[in-house]
């Protein structure tokens, strides 16, 4: 089999179904268990590069596992990796869970990355983004008995993203996509399923444990792998699993999705420079609608993945406000 490098840092087989591959390391002393991905987008490369810098610390001793156990998948869709796509068929972020008979590349790899996932405690996902923009971390809710995504680990999921070295962490992301749902229901455009807005994160938290996904800066920003080097060290210290002080946490804002603003029509677009992250004072324009109509904040808030390629029945952006959760 030959093997084809695309990027520093990792390898991945040239061929349509290539395995899973993972590297474990385990404490010899009784510890959480870890996982951390990367490269669930394949086009998000500090991933495999950050998780290539930490196996080999651990290989080389410069990091012992002394505690616990940590499972590294660097490239968790070597398809799409290999293409340098975000997807290889479809986006294997959405609509996670075991299929019996799975009938695409993110099927299958879902069904082993499921496993893994339930093998674990707590997860560490290491991502990108296209546009531009300071990294930040995206947590769950908070501890609630509901049926959208009941959860009881709220404190500790939050101190994990806390700790990771990023300044922003964004919650409410399940709510808001049920938001889409309706309004692709009231367009009259094809229906989502509840289950399209589970990734990585959502299963997790399915399985009993807790989870965050990590944006480490812009895909092709070396600075991002740094981002994400440390943020694996800092987990790692967090948790016990090696022998070093907790991070302190680098959190100043903490921001709640609230709104979502749609697509209506081919037209409709957002206006101005915004930046995930960017605050947008009461009235401001956000996006404008193709019959010219402007779409303002309605109170003081932040933009959240603004999107200057959405169809109808897409986010033209997010909307948050100042969340009440305190780290």
């Amino acid at each position: 089999m030959t093997m084809q490098s695309t990027k520093p840092g990792w390898t991945v087989p040239d061929a349509d179904e290539a395995p899973l591959e993972s590297v474990r390391f385990h404490g010899l002393k009784s510890g959480p268990k870890l996982l951390v991905l990367g490269a669930v987008h394949g086009n998000e490369t500090c991933g495999p590069n950050a998780i290539a810098r930490i196996i080999e610390d651990c290989r080389a001793g410069r990091l012992l596992i002394r505690h616990g156990e940590v499972t590294f998948v660097p490239v968790a869709n070597a398809k799409a990796y290999r293409q340098n796509t975000r997807e290889g068929d479809r986006n294997l972020n959405r609509d996670m869970y075991e299929r019996p008979q799975p009938v695409d590349n993110e099927d299958r790899i879902g069904r082993r990355l499921c496993a893994l996932l339930r093998e674990h405690d707590m997860l560490l996902d290491v991502h990108s983004f296209r546009g531009e923009g300071e990294p930040f971390v995206f947590f769950g809710p908070e501890n609630n008995a509901g049926e959208l995504e009941p959860f009881r680990h709220e404190a500790a999921e939050l101190a994990l993203a806390a700790c990771l070295g990023v300044p922003v962490a964004i919650h409410g992301w399940l709510d808001n996509y049920m938001q889409i749902i309706a309004a692709r229901k009231r367009l009259n455009l094809p229906p989502l399923a509840v289950t399209e807005g589970y990734g990585t994160t959502e299963y997790m938290r399915f399985a009993g444990g807790y989870a965050v996904t990590l944006e480490c800066g812009q895909h092709d920003d070396p600075a991002s792998v740094e981002v994400g080097y440390v943020a694996i060290r800092n987990t790692l210290a967090l948790l016990g699993l090696i022998d070093a002080p907790p991070p302190p946490s680098a959190l100043t804002t903490i921001i709640h999705m609230v709104e979502v603003v749609i697509c209506e029509a081919e037209g409709d677009k957002v206006e101005g420079g915004w930046k995930t992250g960017d605050a947008v004072p009461a009235g401001a324009v956000m996006a404008r609608r193709a019959d010219g109509s402007a779409v303002t904040a309605p109170v003081d808030g932040f933009i959240i993945f603004p999107s200057a390629t959405a169809k109808p029945g897409e986010p033209i952006c997010h909307f948050g406000v100042a969340s009440k959760r305190k780290h």
